[in-house]
């Protein structure tokens, strides 16, 4: 099946027991997955930062939740589903900014029903885990 390409998503929580949410961000494929419990309930391809702008590494808890949000530094972009990581606005969220493949500020955009998805589960506090390449070493536990 090859790479995942933007735009495509999928999500399966049927029969997921409930459990803490932790999203991670792997950098390198340009894929964001979800987890619930500790099984992958969710992935998708997502935009990224700029080489100017990138992404941030590291993990953040979502500080904040906006269903409604409104891009500063795109003229009044729609950026709707936005979970805030960093206080300076680096967040995870649905719309169409997009210059040349890149997401923008170090953010992280993906396809808004998969998004949406996400925003309907996650909480402030719920950790989103942001690497390059390799993320969990086999037996590794993610919550």
């Amino acid at each position: 099946s090859g790479p995942i390409k933007y735009g495509e998503w999928h999500w399966d929580d049927d029969g997921v027991p409930d459990g803490p949410i932790v999203i991670t961000v792997d950098l390198d494929a340009r894929v964001l997955s979800v987890f619930k419990g500790g099984y992958e309930i969710g992935a998708a391809a997502v935009l990224l930062g700029t080489d100017e702008y990138p992404t941030p590494l590291g993990t953040f808890p979502i500080l904040a939740k906006q269903r409604h949000n409104k891009s500063e530094k795109y003229g009044g972009a729609p950026m709707p589903w936005s979970m805030f990581l960093t206080s300076d606005g680096v967040a995870i969220h649905g719309g169409h900014v997009v210059e040349n493949g890149y997401a923008s500020h170090g953010c992280i955009s993906g396809p808004d029903g998969f998004v949406e998805k996400i925003f309907a589960i996650a909480r402030p506090g719920d950790k989103v885990i942001i690497t390059r390449g390799e993320m969990m070493k086999l037996g590794q536990k993610i919550v």
